[in-house]
Order: C-alpha cells, then structure tokens, then sequence
C-alpha cells in the first residue's frame, strides 16, 4: 500500500489502520489528509527551518569554527527529529522538514531541566492538539492543555547557554509582558483562527470549520511587522533649525521588537532633503549588542550561541513601548523639506552581505 494514499482508503473504508502510518510520518503524508493546514504550514519559517539557505551556510561556518558536535545545538530546534532519530546526517526525508507536523503534535507536555525548556515528545499513534473534538480514522487523537498556551514555544524560542548567557528570550519577554497578564498566548498573535478545512473535504466534509494559522507569521511576515512596529514625525522649526521628532511604538506589547537572535536588528533610516543643500542622513539600530567573556563583542550567531557570556547594551523597544527619538538640523527657516523615515528588519547570522533586510514600514513629510 503506498503510504501517500493511506488517508483516503482509511477513510473510505473506515479501517482504523494507525499502525501503516510511519512514526514519525512526513508532513507530506499529513498534508494528504489536512490540506490546508499542510499549505499553511509550508509557507512558515518552521517548514523551512532547515532548508533555508541562510540557515544551511551557518551551520556549515559554525561546524568548520567550532566543530561538527555544534550540529546538536542547530538541530535541536531547527530539525528535531532528526535528533530523535539519531539521523544528524540528515538522510531522512522527515529531518529536513524543520519543525514538522509529527514533532508538534506529538508534544505530550513541555519540563524545564536547569535553565532551559524541554518537550516531552512521544511519537505514537496518537496526535496531540488544541481541539476537544478531534478525530481522525488513521490515527487517534487527544486534547492537550500545552497546545493553547505559550509554553510549547518555550523549547526553541527560550535558550540560555552553558556560560550562563540568555541567547533567546522571547518567552521570558512574553512571560513579564502585559500580554501574559491578560492571558494573551503566543497562539493569539502567530497562530490565530481562520476559515479552512482541518480535514480535506474530499476526505470528511465538515460545514464552517477554522483552523489555527500554521503559517504562523512572524518577522518573516511584512503583514506582521506591520502590525507590531508603526512610526510617526513630527516636524518643527526653531528659528534656523529643523527639530525631527520621530515616534516609534511597538504596538503588539508581546514581546521586545525584534526578538530572538541577538543578531536581529530593526534598523530606523532618517532622510531630511531641503530643496536648498545637500541631504541629511542618520540611522538608529534598535538591537541587543553581545560579547565573549572578554568583553569583545560578536557578530556570528552561532558565536552568540556558544561563547556569547554577556549583553553590552539593549535598546530594542520593549512590550508596549513608545519611544520618541529627536533630530536636530541647521536648515533655514525658508527652505522647503521633505522628511522620510524607513523602518526596516534587518537579519545577518554571518556577519557577511548574506543577510535579510527589508523594508517594511515608512512615514513621510513635507515641510513648507
């Protein structure tokens, strides 16, 4: 029987067959069956965890600088089955599905060991998730409470390392925001409902279903910067002075902006052109700066990863921050301006011209 037609012939003769499915199953073998949820999820940044090429140059630079048993740090977060299988060699289909379907819904409950998180995975033939009602002829099904809450983020997006540093802290942030005192879960901002299909018609029909978004947006996601960054100018002129007042709010209030790797930056570009003189340009960098234990600092993630042992600064904008930033300009007073500002989301795990940067939000003005 070929496994991609497992789902429809279970389905069509009602056979509880859970046994046929592989364990762990390739998320293309789950898409036979939950097609949406499957086409979601492949535009996540969890689908392309490990195919990203950005992703694939870093590990080999950290293996080549610090040796192949630095693969276990990557892999655990960036294709964790392929540690479960004892498969770091990546020849399983399934190790280079990233953060697969099999990985998350298997999740039976989230520990901490030391200073980190841990999921507890057993990859049987029942499917754990956030729905009292499942059920499913080619495998069993079971509610799970960790499913509805941010805690089952925790294992990959909270990670201190052996010298004590806190490289990732997105749940912590999470955790002593306004969002978590108001019961707001990662799930609400990244995973929230939207019409579809758990079950491909074809298979079950199922009148007005949502789904959770599996494509679960992020800094990946222009829509998303949009919703968590905005910026306003206010322009003045005092006497032969230009003051720029630049207000920069991260609206969502859920965690810092940007999060995650310490590499991350949201970079803010200032343009003040007179219609008389040249143009003026300033740039702010809104970023967690780290170094090594002696005090230099380092510009390779998994540097950051390994040796990072210390924060020299932090000025990213923390939940519900609104922070006003000011410019001063000797522009005369009859002179005609126009002043844009530009946000963008800047990513460079290499230190090199490989990076992403994109622009995503910006505010203009005319000053007469």
């Amino acid at each position: 029987m070929a496994l991609k037609a497992v789902c429809l012939l279970l389905a069509a003769s009602g056979i509880v067959a859970a046994a046929e499915l592989p364990r762990p199953a390739s998320a293309e073998l789950c898409g036979d069956c939950h097609r949406a949820i499957h086409e979601g999820w492949k535009r996540s940044a969890h689908a392309r965890a490990m195919t990203s090429r950005l992703f694939q140059d870093a590990l080999k630079l950290a293996e080549s600088e610090l040796g192949v048993s630095v693969r276990r740090i990557c892999l655990s977060c960036h294709s964790p089955m392929s540690l479960r299988l004892g498969d770091l060699g990546l020849k399983r289909k399934v190790s280079w599905e990233g953060v697969s379907c099999d990985h998350c819904h298997s999740v039976e409950s989230v520990r901490k060991e030391g200073a980190n998180f841990v999921a507890v995975v057993n990859v049987t033939d029942v499917k754990s998730g956030p729905s009292r009602d499942a059920a499913s002829t080619a495998h069993r099904t079971v509610y799970s409470e960790v499913h509805r809450n941010s805690e089952i983020c925790a294992p990959c997006h909270q990670y201190r390392n052996k010298l004590g540093l806190d490289v990732l802290t997105t749940y912590s942030e999470w955790l002593e925001s306004s969002a978590a005192k108001q019961g707001r879960q990662c799930q609400d901002c990244h995973m929230y409902r939207v019409r579809g299909d758990v079950v491909d018609p074809r298979i079950k029909r199922v009148e007005a279903t949502q789904i959770n978004l599996h494509e679960m947006p992020g800094a990946h996601s222009l829509a998303q910067l949009n919703k968590a960054v905005r910026a306003w100018l206010d322009v003045e002129r005092a006497d032969d002075e230009l003051v720029v007042k630049l207000r920069v709010a991260n609206r969502t209030g859920a965690h810092f902006v940007p999060t995650g790797s310490p590499l991350r930056q949201l970079i803010i570009e200032l343009k003040v052109n007179p219609y008389e003189g040249a143009t003026r340009h300033e740039t702010l960098r809104y970023r967690r700066v780290v170094a090594d234990s002696s005090g230099k600092e380092i510009r390779r993630e998994h540097l950051v990863f390994v040796r990072g042992a210390k924060v020299l600064s932090d000025s990213r904008l923390a939940p519900s921050e609104t922070r006003t930033e000011t410019f001063r300009f000797p522009i005369p007073r009859n002179v005609k301006v126009d002043v844009e500002a530009a946000l963008w989301y800047y990513y460079s795990p290499l230190e090199t011209l490989e990076a992403r940067k994109v622009k995503f939000h910006t505010v203009s003005k005319f000053v007469p």
